[in-house]
């Protein structure tokens, strides 16, 4: 009996043991792992996502939420980091020995200092709570990680139909040969293929309706010639699409008219039915010197357009992408960021072409673009309530997509793709699911396995980029960086769309695809991208999931609720540096209704997202009409922007919004300075604070680059503020009855990817 003792006493203590590892492996192995912070907050950091891996050396990146014990809902961001990591091949296990935190961006605080300890927390915390890596696993995500970078760096820039104009002109984009359809609002056949208003009227002819004019042709495809006393049954036409125009962020008549530069004349019209962008001069190209480069830019025109004087070649920018040619009316080629002229990255900030700098590679600018790139809008989604609407124009028609075993849906506005026996779509940044491709839909709690995997050259590739964090008996955690809105990190710097053609639906209806050309996209660093400049003035029959006749018709620009913003005409100043840019000096628009920046979780009910106005520390909700404060027009809206409606920059978290100024850095060695009205201080071990010597020129340089950074931040966040994209209203979504098609059948449909 003893012997029997002896042997089950080893057995129940080695049982119990490996019962105990595999607790603490299997808890290792949970996600999210949670950092109980000294202020009280609460810190979830997400699975990371391994970028790098050489010797002992980790990179990789993770989602976090943050929780103060004073908000009962997290804020969600990113951030980087670099580990020295400890491998145990028998266990095949990942440790993490040692941590820095060199990045880190919440989606709603940009106070430094609470960045900072955040930072400071996760790399004293992150060793110590356990985190264990199984070596394959990490393995295999690197190997994902490097087959996701190929399959992102697989985008298409070959250059679209490029045209050059020497007078104001505006491209006029049909996809494909124009299909018609009458429209029982307006009596009229309309062309449907396109986000312009052209029409066919009773005698015959085509009018073309934008920026508060009529033009007049024997085709819908032109030529084009003003239409100086249209046929007054096309009254009403105009009428609906000023209103719905009216109604949209990025128009508002009183201050186009306050906008001296602005042309509001008749342009010329050139029609494309293929891809294409159009770059302008006014007049023939005035080539300005840009100071200490070899570069020359176009100084009449809105378009990026350069010309180096070493090789006399002309480089223009177009949705994130160069292209050179000896000639602007040459035949244009791409060139890679990385292989443009060197001077580009000497283009002073605060000029007026530093807006190309993000896409100038190892810029500032361009290593925060691609920071904001991963940057997630996040909600909070309701369980309960959350609902999606998905309609097909016939029987649901399912095709493959190349290298993965999923299926997406062709015969739909919506985003629906098929895995394995479930169906899951993604709508206004929310994912779904269902058991058969008609619903009814349940909200998701995990994407889809190979989601990550889909090949840019499919039109449901943005899905990849809509995230699942969290998940609770009444709410999951989502959210989307800007790749589900088109903008994408292609090397090192961000680039809007994918460059495929994605063919459309064409059935009973006719359903659009995004498009990366045709609407002069340009980067704005407060907002993303935004469509060119002389398309503000009221051309579009679409805008903002406002749907002005009988029928829906989002999807050009990604989500069918998205619009992008509007970039203002002409910009006199720089996007960086001390002048804070054009938009700063701009009125401030705000429609009534939601505000949608790029946040389309505006548009949701069943979700909580943070877009909370804020007024002097409270939320408040303006009254409906407009008012006028230090000529800022501003109209109602809820949202957060920590500035009161006078426009002023408010601290939300001061007693009465004292602003209080952040001259206080410290150095890596822990240093702590001050500038003292231009002087630079170091504070001493005896609380004192003296000059720093002026014989050590690189410490006093770092400091002014570091407070040079922070005000830049800070700036940007401000002028950002000040400067939101006005909301829209927006009508309900109709997709069964969006943009019909010239035929009743299916025979006639364009599908692919």
């Amino acid at each position: 009996m003893k012997n029997l003792r002896l042997i089950v006493l080893p057995l129940f203590v080695f049982t119990f043991l490996s019962s105990f590892t595999s607790i603490k492996a299997q808890n290792n192995s949970e996600w999210p792992k949670v950092i109980s912070a000294n202020d009280g907050s609460i810190v979830k950091i997400y699975q990371p996502q391994p970028e790098y891996l050489s010797g002992d050396i980790l990179k990789f990146r993770s989602a976090l939420s943050v929780q103060s014990s004073n908000n009962s809902d997290p804020i969600f961001g990113t951030f980087w980091c670099v580990a020295t990591i400890a491998t145990d091949r028998d266990s095949r296990l990942v440790h993490l020995i040692n941590t820095r935190v060199p990045n880190l961006k919440l989606s709603s605080d940009s106070d430094v200092n609470h960045i900072n300890y955040l930072k400071t927390t996760l790399e004293s915390q992150l060793p110590q709570v356990g985190i264990e890596i199984p070596m394959d696993e990490l393995l295999t995500q690197l190997d994902n990680n490097a087959e996701q970078n190929k399959l992102a760096q697989n985008f298409d820039n070959n250059p679209p139909k490029i045209i050059y104009a020497s007078k104001p002109s505006i491209l006029v984009l049909i996809d494909g040969e124009p299909k018609m359809q009458k429209n029982p609002n307006w009596g009229l056949d309309a062309v449907v293929n396109s986000p312009f208003t052209i029409v066919r009227n009773i005698d015959g002819q085509f009018y073309l309706y934008g920026a508060k004019h009529w033009y007049k042709a024997s085709s819908a495809t032109g030529p084009y010639q003003p239409a100086y006393n249209p046929p007054a049954n096309l009254n009403k036409i105009a009428s609906a699409v000023n209103a719905a125009n009216d109604a949209q962020a990025g128009y508002s008549s009183s201050s186009d008219k306050s906008d001296d530069n602005g042309y509001t004349g008749y342009s010329d019209i050139i029609v494309s039915t293929q891809p294409a962008e159009l770059i302008q001069t006014n007049g023939q190209p005035n080539m300005v010197p840009i100071d200490n480069t070899s570069l020359l830019y176009a100084a009449n025109s809105n378009n990026d357009i350069f010309l180096d004087t070493n090789s006399q070649q002309y480089y223009i920018l177009v949705s994130g992408r160069w292209f050179t040619s000896n000639s602007l009316n040459g035949n244009w080629k791409y060139i890679p960021a990385s292989n443009i002229p060197a001077d580009f990255a000497k283009i002073p900030e605060g000029s007026p072409k530093d807006n190309v700098l993000a896409s100038v590679p190892g810029t500032y600018a361009a290593k925060e673009a691609i920071l904001d790139a991963q940057i997630p809008q996040t909600a909070k989604v309701d369980r309960n309530k959350a609902a999606a609407d998905v309609t097909y124009d016939g029987e649901p028609d399912f095709r493959p997509i190349e290298g993965t075993n999923m299926q997406y849906a062709i015969n739909t506005s919506s985003s629906v793709v098929r895995y394995g026996n479930l169906y899951y779509t993604v709508e206004s940044g929310v994912w779904f699911v269902s058991s058969t491709p008609n619903g009814p839909w349940s909200v998701a709690t995990e994407r889809p396995a190979e989601i990550d995997i889909i090949p840019p050259s499919y039109p449901v590739y943005n899905l990849k980029y809509v995230y699942i964090y969290d998940v609770t008996p009444d709410w999951v955690y989502m959210g989307y960086t800007p790749g589900y809105l088109n903008t994408f990190v292609y090397g090192p710097t961000v680039v809007y769309g994918t460059g495929y053609y994605y063919r459309p639906w064409w059935g009973n209806y006719y359903y659009p695809r995004p498009f990366t050309w045709g609407f002069n996209m340009m980067y704005n660093p407060w907002y993303g991208w935004g469509v060119g400049f002389n398309y503000s003035f009221g051309w579009f029959n679409v805008g903002f999931g406002t749907t002005i006749w009988n029928g829906w018709a989002g999807g050009w620009w990604g989500p069918r609720i998205y619009h992008p913003p509007y970039c203002w005409s002409p910009r006199n100043y720089g996007f960086y540096g001390r002048n804070a840019g054009f938009y700063a000096r701009r009125s401030v628009v705000i429609n009534n209704n939601r505000f949608v920046t790029n946040n389309i979780y505006n548009y949701r009910h069943d979700v909580i997202t943070n877009n909370r106005f804020v007024y002097n520390n409270r939320n408040v909700n303006i009254r409906n009409d407009r008012y006028n404060y230090n000529n800022n027009n501003i109209r109602n809206n809820n949202f957060e922007n920590n500035r009161n409606v006078r426009g002023e920059h408010v601290q939300p978290n001061m007693p009465n919004n004292v602003v209080r100024e952040n001259n206080i850095l410290s150095d890596r060695q822990g240093n702590v300075y001050r500038n003292e009205q231009g002087r630079w201080e170091q504070r001493t071990p005896q609380r004192q604070w003296t000059p720093v010597n002026n014989n050590h020129p690189e410490v006093i340089h770092n400091l002014e680059r570091q407070q040079a950074m922070q005000q830049r931040g800070q700036m940007r966040f401000q002028n950002f503020q000040m400067n939101r994209p006005a909301p829209v209203q927006r009508s309900a979504p109709a997709p069964s009855r969006g943009g019909g098609g010239g035929n009743n059948g299916r025979g006639n449909n364009r599908w692919g990817h």
